[in-house]
């Protein structure tokens, strides 16, 4: 019971400590470009000015923070084509512009209707073009759809504009702290607080409908682990152990949630089945086992583990019931998160320059630091597998960070006011 408590109050530190900061407000900031992003230009839309949103400027931002693209400035447009029929080619051309957005924009009796339609410059040609209809409060919602429909017809890889994005904040200090879980749009606007708390919030997870959210809550006498219907708010308990129960993670299907719990003693990989709250213990060992993650197929689970003397990243075959280690540079790997093909893995890496984002092969090979940052912690990886998002510290704040998969771009997020942590990229809505 003593090596028990030890775990267990050193957990609370370490949570507790890392929101003792002041608040935090910020708008989206480029912090670094890719140098291979493709050329495009953005024309602001025809009847643009009249919309309560800058739907061309929306896309344009989608797009550049992609790390893909390389959108032209508007100060150097001096022709502003609103259809496909008034784009001069060579004008382009001349600009280095190799893909071109026009459209044009209007209120209607029931909300906004969009044209817009994206050409290929070199060729010469138009690629697509779609008309889409938005409601009064849903302009960055279409914005975001157009953006997707534009990344994935020239990179061939679905975009995840349209996606949504889960963190914690913290407000105050000692024992007037405030929590909250909010949930946002992909690029941090449109911040929604679905749980406040005078008690600590941690780990949210999306189930792979995107319809739920579970998490860690210390609202009772002892840490808890909920889950949660983000549009109506209702939601259950699923566990409340004695000792930790921490690090929720769903399965592929939505039918399980692993997790980390010491109700046997030391913490271990544990798998909740939801349908019949059945618990089932994965791992046996004496060292400390935590934060785990399914393969995309769900026949194995990643998790981080100090058996080897500190904390490394293992895998977890459920049909053979043994562990490897996956992790062998430095002395700290931890925090690892699949990739979407389940080829590679992201985690959080201690470098001689501090925690940063890094990504490795599943299977070896060599490990790569991504992030410019030194205080990065709680990667997750974007649905379509470009980005990873993390939170990381600017001064004395906990803000929202994003760096492409290959690491050549990176951006800054804005978020509610607050310090904030453990942000979790929702699945694809379909």
């Amino acid at each position: 019971m003593q090596t028990i408590s030890k775990v267990w109050l050193f957990c609370v530190l370490l949570f507790v400590s890392s929101y003792a900061t002041a608040n935090a407000n910020l708008t989206i900031e480029i912090t670094r470009g890719s140098d291979q992003a493709l050329p495009i230009g953005i024309v602001p839309f025809a009847g643009g000015d009249n919309l309560p949103e800058d739907v061309a400027q929306i896309i344009q931002d989608d797009l550049e923070r992609s790390g893909f693209f390389a959108p032209l400035e508007r100060s150097a447009m001096f022709d502003r084509p609103s259809q496909a029929d008034d784009v001069e080619f060579g004008t382009w051309r001349s600009l280095d512009v190799r893909y071109l957005v026009v459209g044009r924009a209007q209120q209607t009796n029931s909300g906004y209707q969009i044209q817009f339609e994206l050409m290929d410059i070199s060729g010469q040609r138009r690629m697509i073009g779609e008309t889409v209809t938005a409601n009064v409060n849903d302009l960055r919602g279409a914005a975001h759809y157009i953006s997707d429909q534009i990344f994935e017809e020239i990179t061939d890889i679905r975009g995840a504009f349209s996606t949504k994005i889960a963190y914690v904040t913290a407000q105050g200090l000692g024992d007037n702290m405030q929590f909250g879980l909010y949930v946002a749009d992909a690029d941090g606007r449109n911040s929604q607080q679905v749980l406040t708390s005078d008690q600590p919030i941690m780990s949210p997870a999306w189930s792979p409908d995107g319809r739920k959210l579970a998490y860690v809550s210390f609202e009772t006498e002892r840490p808890a682990i909920y889950i949660q219907d983000v549009s109506t708010g209702q939601r259950i308990q699923a566990t409340s152990f004695e000792g930790i129960n921490g690090a929720p993670t769903w399965s592929p299907d939505g039918r399980k949630i692993a997790m980390s719990l010491s109700k046997d003693g030391q913490p271990e990989i544990y798998i909740l089945d939801i349908g019949n709250r059945s618990v089932e213990r994965i791992t046996q060992n004496s060292s400390i086992d935590t934060e785990p993650t399914w393969a995309p197929d769900g026949r194995s689970l990643l998790f981080t583990s100090d058996r080897s003397g500190g904390p490394q990243i293992y895998e977890y075959s459920l049909g053979s019931g043994e562990a490897k280690r996956v992790t062998f540079t430095g002395n700290y790997n931890a925090r690892a998160r699949f990739s979407p093909d389940g080829e590679q893995i992201f985690l959080i890496h201690r470098s001689n320059r501090g925690y940063q984002v890094a990504r490795q092969e599943r299977d070896g090979g060599r490990l790569v630091v991504i992030s410019e940052t030194t205080r990065d912690e709680s990667p997750s990886v974007a649905p379509n597998g470009t980005m990873v998002i993390f939170a990381t510290q600017q001064g004395s704040n906990g803000v929202l960070s994003a760096v492409s998969a290959d690491g050549r771009s990176s951006f800054r997020l804005p978020a509610a006011q607050g310090d904030v942590r453990d942000p979790a990229w929702s699945p694809f809505f379909n």
